[in-house]
């Protein structure tokens, strides 16, 4: 509420004018200057009649609020300014080009043998310990029965498959990770230095830190070596 003439002070009458201006008080910047100063504001209350310490109290609140106004006014226009800058301005995020990964330079046997192994893999039965499914302590992870009387040992009918040599994969690729490459485990940025990247692949341990693992990956991509677990 801006204070502009003495009609805008809630309780103060025509009558009380002219006794303003028997103290010296005549337009409204100088009672508005008289309300801050104590001194003054007691005269104004024993000059004015009907006018009680809480008006006086309103009045200067009032005073004191229309000086406090532009003030909020400016900062509430510089925050909505501010606002339609972040409006306006729009940040168009360039998609990320797509890189392919490192492919391994294997010859035509190691390519067929992937394949095969990839079939059989596909056909290979779940192998599952003896009993698994009568004991929920034993766990489905495999071990081989050494019981004397046990039915699947003897590979008596209607027993679970066993693990036999007969469902390994082709041994030239016996150990090599579906991408063709050979896994290295590595610890630290040195262990990058005897790697080969057409053959090899490195994997980086699971004790590595977040920090270590970051500057390793990017020891690797200088160096053009694929990293099997990197870090999304």
């Amino acid at each position: 509420m801006s204070v502009k003439s003495f009609k805008d002070f809630p309780g103060l009458k025509d009558e009380n004018i002219p006794e303003l201006e028997s103290i010296g008080i005549k337009t409204v910047e100088e009672f508005s200057a008289a309300l801050k100063d104590e001194g003054k504001l007691k005269e104004i209350i024993k000059a004015l009649s009907g006018v009680g310490p809480k008006t006086a109290m309103k009045w200067k609140a009032l005073v004191e609020g229309d000086a406090e106004e532009p003030k909020k006014e400016a900062k509430k226009e510089s925050k909505k300014d501010a606002k339609k800058a972040e409006d306006k301005v729009e940040v168009i995020e360039e998609p990320k080009a797509y890189v392919p990964s490192i492919k391994a330079k294997i010859s035509d046997e190691t390519a067929s043998g992937l394949a095969k192994r990839a079939i059989i893999n596909g056909r290979r039965p779940t192998f599952r310990r003896h009993e698994w499914f009568t004991y929920s302590k034993l766990g489905e992870a495999w071990r081989r029965p050494r019981g004397i009387h046990s039915k699947m040992r003897r590979h008596l009918k209607r027993r679970t498959h066993m693990v036999d040599i007969g469902y390994r994969g082709p041994a030239a690729v016996r150990g090599l990770h579906p991408s063709g490459f050979e896994e290295v485990m590595v610890y630290n940025v040195d262990g990058l230095t005897n790697v080969d990247p057409n053959v090899q692949a490195v994997r980086i341990g699971g004790t590595v830190g977040t920090k270590k693992r970051l500057d390793i990956q990017a020891k690797a991509d200088e160096l053009g070596i694929r990293v099997l677990n990197r870090m999304v």
